[in-house]
């Protein structure tokens, strides 16, 4: 099983100004069994793109095609796509075990059949003990397993989620991200999963697509986007702290990662500053230092022991090797 968007146009009319464009000729594809991770700012076109796809928004031009079957003008009902909400969108008035089934029982599958499924998919997703349960007493956590286990049991043709990690408390953010994978590899089905979050695209793709006013900027692996953005707006999109770009001679912008950068006594480097900021992040201290003259601040991941304090005056450095290289005007990767 594949998918593959072609050339997606969308744009909605605006109440003042002209029309907003959500989605300007993406060209993307999911391959079977992967995991997908489309990630991007707020505004971006993820959650419009990932409803193209299950049918619940019409597309101006372009194609949606699963397994090389034009599904563009398919209703959502007959395109045998799950898509999992960042709010978990469950049924109040049944138990969990009646929220796991509906689909499969609206299909008319015998009622032993469906709850012989909702035992096996409960069970993947260790929420065995809950399916004699109302929503109502479960956690957002819970909830979220259930909506996933209801995407499970149809045994889709694709699978779609739209950011649903967003309202989880961190640790059981970590632990979701391992039930998501054994989700896919059991599924075996593309996946494509929207997120703003870069740990958790790094975390769960087997590739991640950059998305930023309503066009893909790269798709490839993790480590690659992360090691050799194409763009210096993918540089700044992609990573747990935005780039540091500086011009440089010859129409040419130079970048640096935060965890790069090295900080050591005001006079031991030509670059001097100081620091106005100081925020800690477990072992590490994010510090952003405001450079003596003209510049953008620069941002230093350092160890938290001997960090600088607001106020001391520091040098930054970092070495050639960790230079990127972009045409100041395309923005292009050179």
């Amino acid at each position: 099983m594949s998918l593959r968007i072609e050339a997606a146009h969308r744009r909605f009319r605006a109440r003042r100004g002209p029309p907003v464009v959500a989605l300007d000729g993406v060209e993307l594809d999911a391959k079977p069994g992967e995991l997908l991770v489309i990630v991007g700012p707020s505004g971006s076109g993820k959650s419009t793109l990932l409803r193209a796809v299950a049918g619940l928004e019409t597309l101006d031009a372009g194609r949606v095609l699963i397994d090389d079957r034009d599904v563009t003008r398919v209703p959502p009902g007959r395109r045998d796509v799950a898509l999992v909400f960042q709010e978990a969108a469950l049924f109040p008035h049944l138990g969990v075990a009646a929220n796991i089934g509906i689909g499969e029982r609206a299909r008319g599958s015998r009622r032993r059949d469906v709850a012989a499924r909702v035992r096996e998919v409960a069970r993947t997703l260790d929420i065995e003990h809950l399916l004699a349960r109302m929503p109502a007493e479960l956690s957002g956590g819970e909830r979220q397993r259930v909506s996933l286990a209801r995407a499970m049991i149809r045994a889709p043709r694709v699978c779609l989620l739209d950011e649903p990690l967003a309202a989880v408390d961190t640790e059981l953010r970590l632990r979701m991200r391992g039930e998501i994978r054994a989700v896919q590899r059991a599924l075996g089905v593309p996946m494509v999963h929207v997120t703003h979050d870069q740990a958790e695209a790094m975390a769960l793709g087997d590739r991640v697509a950059v998305l930023a006013g309503g066009r893909i900027l790269q798709c490839d692996t993790p480590g690659e986007v992360y090691a050799r953005p194409a763009t210096t707006a993918v540089a700044r999109i992609f990573g747990a702290v935005p780039m540091n770009l500086l011009p440089a001679s010859g129409g040419v912008v130079a970048g640096v990662r935060p965890e790069r950068v090295r900080l050591c006594a005001a006079g031991d480097s030509a670059r001097t500053g100081s620091v106005v900021a100081a925020e800690p992040a477990g072992e590490e201290c994010l510090v952003r230092v405001r450079p003596d003259g003209a510049g953008d601040d620069l941002l230093a991941r350092v160890p938290w022991a001997g960090a600088p304090q607001v106020g001391d005056r520091v040098a930054v450095g970092w070495r050639p090797g960790d230079e990127h290289h972009f045409d100041a005007d395309s923005g292009c990767r050179l």
